[in-house]
């Protein structure tokens, strides 16, 4: 099973790879046969199948493995707040709606961020410009 590893400094003893900062930062996938319950790995797989068969249709990844692996390290309970549905014509005048969403998008970009505190993967649109705001 992949399993993406965040900012270690584990290029130590590597004279081909040299870094400032002893690749502080760095994120690369690591595989490994055994790793997760038999779920997970049909879980993966049937991702990355999906991938495979939308390739051309989605041009990135979307971080597919990258969500899954941070929904199980990250969990966060989105079913407590519910989901407000607001029709194009319909003026929002309630201030429990507006923070109700906004509590909602914070736990789900919680739940995608990395452990020291960005956001790693692929590019997704405007997921870019979000560790800067």
């Amino acid at each position: 099973m992949w399993k993406l590893k965040l900012s270690e400094g584990n290029c130590k003893n590597d004279p081909w790879l040299t870094s400032l900062n002893n690749h502080i930062g760095r994120q690369f996938w690591e595989f490994d046969p055994n790793l997760g319950t038999p779920e997970e790995r049909q879980q993966v797989n049937k991702l990355r199948n999906d991938f495979t068969e939308n390739r051309f249709l989605t041009k990135h990844s979307s971080d597919l493995l990258m969500r899954l692996q941070f929904a199980k390290e990250n969990a966060c309970e989105m079913k407590q707040l519910p989901q407000v549905k607001v029709k194009d014509d319909e003026e929002i005048s309630d201030e429990q709606v507006v923070s109700t969403t906004l509590r909602r998008a914070l736990r789900f970009y919680s739940s995608l961020q990395a452990e020291d505190g960005f956001w790693p993967g692929d590019y997704g649109g405007p997921l870019f410009l979000l560790p800067g705001l």
